[in-house]
């Protein structure tokens, strides 16, 4: 016989609870193989493809897109398997009269749990016969076993085949003849037709869902393969049931017109223009984890700003000359924000105290060993970080084409988790939205940010006298518990020295 077996959202790792349904890859009667993406979520980190370690007949789908589901929710039931002998129908024990529409909540709860009981306790064995799916993420998967007692082949998995499985493990209970829906919201009368025998629900959640609801499945015809009553089905009944009961109550509430009341012309009807709604914005996925981030940073840290300008004319001139060398040793194009990130790994060599964290529950600074390099980037989802790793061992062209590569990732929504996470220090160059300065939130649990305004010609005195310079400002945010004013203001002065003179940086490589 067929078995349905439940798929729950697994732990995508990075201590993820919960994430939201972007895109559904398949649809209910789908055939689906070991291992095939089904569904596209959204994480507070990454979107991420999310397969299926069961081979099937997709049989119903929990969420509709834009739904959010915590780890552990189901997502949705695969019936796998085949019957090796199927056998001939029983007959149909005889339902007494009066029991018949009184006692079919309490036969669908026994069916639903027995159904239960039944998934559980063979999942393991539905497990084997598909052939474990290979631990894709973290948190779930089927590992194949070593010895199977059988294996189904691959095209023993196509759509008829499965199909007759499903219809011979209704068989199996009883033939089953279903009427037309026709008001899901009242309780059957007399003379209403009613199927007899037990209705072609295989998933006891769909059993569960209608008992809840009070529908009658023996008055749905289902969608499925053979009748296959399916979840889809239940909803629709729903969702009828409801908008049946508020049409109902709106005209309840619909005051009569007083007798002998003079009609009212619309042309005389006074007209009051309905202010408009606010508009409300869910703080999810990416917009909500940053919105956790940034007020844990603000509640936990005690931060202060400090910030300088410096003329960053020979740095420029330093970029063009590097980015017109030609020849053999010509390596590719170097940003502005790559030669500003390897200054910053060299200012932290000096000053560690901002590459470290702070332990509030044992009362410790931690200073760490190695610069995880964190950028700000700006998509079209929110605002991400991902970070350049072990950058202290990277020169400028290295860490330039890691920022490349990662800032094309976060355009594309493929930043994975691990990506998105474990940084030490951050930068933050705000100067490409036009602006000079700002004094930027700490990444939490980082202790320092380094903010990096547009580049511009401005008046500056240069050598004793008025010139314009390229100008830019820097900005530097730290958690005071982690250093005081004096070490802040060595690092930035520090950094601002090797944006005016590029040769300074050239002591430290």
């Amino acid at each position: 016989m067929a078995q349905v077996l439940e798929f729950k959202l697994p732990d995508l790792g990075e201590g993820l609870t919960e994430a939201e349904i972007v895109r559904w890859l398949v649809e209910v009667g789908d055939v689906v193989a070991i291992d095939q993406p089904v569904v596209e979520v959204e994480t507070a980190k990454a979107m991420v493809e999310v397969p299926c370690p069961y081979g099937g007949v997709v049989t119903a789908r929990f969420g509709e897109e834009g739904t959010e589901l915590p780890v552990g929710a189901p997502l949705l039931t695969v019936a796998v398997g085949a019957p090796e002998r199927p056998e001939p129908p029983g007959p149909v024990p005889p339902v007494p009269t009066g029991a018949r529409n009184g006692s079919a909540s309490s036969g669908s709860s026994s069916s639903s749990s027995s159904s239960s009981s039944s998934s559980s306790s063979s999942g393991s064995s539905a497990t084997e016969s598909s052939g474990g799916s290979g631990n894709v993420l973290v948190g779930y998967g089927t590992g194949a076993p070593a010895a199977r007692r059988r294996r189904i082949r691959p095209d023993r998995l196509d759509r008829d085949r499965l199909d007759r499985t499903l219809s011979g493990a209704l068989m199996a209970e009883a033939p089953v003849t279903e009427a037309p829906v026709t008001d899901v919201s009242r309780a059957p009368v007399s003379g209403d037709p009613v199927s007899e025998g037990p209705v072609p629900v295989v998933s006891p959640l769909v059993r569960r869902l209608a008992r809840q609801h009070d529908i009658d499945l023996r008055r749905l015809a289902g969608s499925g393969p053979d009748g296959l009553i399916l979840r889809a089905d239940v909803d629709g009944a729903i969702r009828r049931a409801e908008e049946a009961a508020a049409a109902k109550s709106r005209t309840a509430r619909a005051p009569a017109a007083p007798t002998g009341a003079p009609p009212v012309f619309a042309a005389e009807a006074p007209v009051s223009p309905a202010a408009p709604a606010a508009e409300r914005i869910p703080l999810r996925g990416v917009r909500g984890a940053v919105a956790d981030k940034l007020t844990r940073s603000r509640t936990e840290i005690p931060d202060a700003t400090c910030w300088v300008d410096a003329d960053a004319t020979e740095l420029m001139a330093v970029r063009a000359a590097m980015n017109a060398a030609t020849g053999p040793s010509a390596g590719p194009k170097v940003s502005v924000l790559a030669l500003l990130a390897r200054i910053c790994t060299a200012a932290l060599a000096r000053f560690p105290e901002l590459n470290s964290t702070v332990d509030t529950e044992a009362r410790e600074i931690v200073r760490l060993p190695g610069v995880h390099l964190g950028f700000a980037a700006q998509t079209e989802r929110g605002l991400v970080v991902p970070v350049v790793r072990d950058a202290h061992t990277r020169n400028a062209e290295s860490i330039g084409a890691e920022i490349a590569r990662l800032t094309e990732l976060a355009r594309t929504g493929k930043l994975s988790p691990a990506q998105l996470t474990g940084g030490t220090f951050t930068l933050n160059n705000y100067g490409v939205f036009g602006v000079d300065g700002s004094t930027p939130i700490i990444n939490h649990p980082e202790a320092a940010m380094l903010g990096v305004g547009r580049i511009m010609p401005k008046p500056w005195v240069y050598q004793g006298e008025l010139a314009v310079r390229q100008v830019v400002q820097l900005s530097l945010t730290f958690d005071h518990r982690v250093c005081d004013g004096g070490t802040a203001g060595g690092f930035l002065r520090y950094v601002a020295d090797c944006v005016e003179q590029p040769a300074v940086l050239l002591r430290t490589l």
